[in-house]
């Protein structure tokens, strides 16, 4: 599993030119599975460490202007939304393969298991796109600050 983290100051989602999310400050987390993740991925260390780290990740400033606090302590926002891209190989030509990322229909359950565990931790408003779909990310990011984690590095 891989994510990016973003720190906003809005995010909104839309899938044909409706909007399907949108949040305050907070995070949002671009969400991709490999093909090395199965059903048993939500079961395990790994899947409760990420969305530990995700909540807990200190990017945001403390009263000094440090980066001290988390999602958590300021009760932001979050918002998840799909994206398979983030398991493109680039390393031959300029077409990116894509035969790293999850198989879709394993990717989708997994992407739903942990939007509802997401949701359950979430301190503030939440939001989410929609799985397999064409989407318009409309975003402020606050910093910028941005963050990728990858499960195998957990």
């Amino acid at each position: 599993m891989r994510v990016v983290i973003q720190r906003v100051s809005d995010a909104r989602v839309a899938v044909s030119g409706k909007t399907v999310g949108e949040i305050g400050t907070g995070l949002l987390v671009l969400v991709g599975f490999g093909k090395t993740d199965d059903a048993d991925f939500a079961n395990a260390p790994k899947w409760r460490k990420m969305l530990d780290k995700i909540l807990n990740l200190r990017v945001f400033p403390d009263d000094l202007g440090k980066l001290n606090m988390s999602l958590a302590d300021i009760r932001g926002d979050l918002m998840l939304v799909s994206q398979f891209t983030l398991y493109a190989d680039c390393k031959k030509g300029r077409r990116p393969s894509f035969t790293d990322a999850c198989h879709p229909y394993v990717a989708e359950s997994l992407f739903d298991r942990f939007t509802a565990d997401a949701e359950k931790l979430a301190p503030g408003g939440f939001a989410t796109g929609r799985f397999g779909a064409e989407m318009d990310l409309d975003f402020t990011n606050w910093g910028p600050v941005t963050i990728i984690l990858d499960s195998d590095d957990l």
